[in-house]
């Protein structure tokens, strides 16, 4: 007999150690591409080097987990305009105000 276990995002993290992706976005292509990705030791390089560059992190375990399905490169897709637009807004709004 298996048992089958569901996770939620804060328990997959416990058990598997963060996620992260980093998207690069340009004005002159206008859709923000995922340039890079990991788990475990990989995301904790990835958010010690963003912080170390004040680089602005957003934390959306739902949006990271969809970005990890994707490949590098590849553009952002049509569904998650509307996210990644306010997370672009925000970042924005912070750097006006530091």
């Amino acid at each position: 007999m298996s048992m089958t276990k569901y996770y939620n995002q804060k328990n997959r993290f416990a058990q598997n150690g963060p996620i992260a992706a980093v998207l690069k976005y340009e004005d002159k292509n206008g859709v923000p591409t995922v340039v890079a990705q990991g788990r475990g030791t990989v995301a904790k390089q990835i958010m010690e080097l963003a912080q170390k560059n004040n680089i602005h992190m957003q934390e959306d375990s739902s949006l990271v987990a969809n970005l990890l399905d994707m490949d590098l490169g590849d553009s952002i897709p049509p569904q998650l305009y509307t996210v990644i637009a306010e997370i672009l807004l925000l970042i924005e709004e912070m750097e006006k105000n530091y």
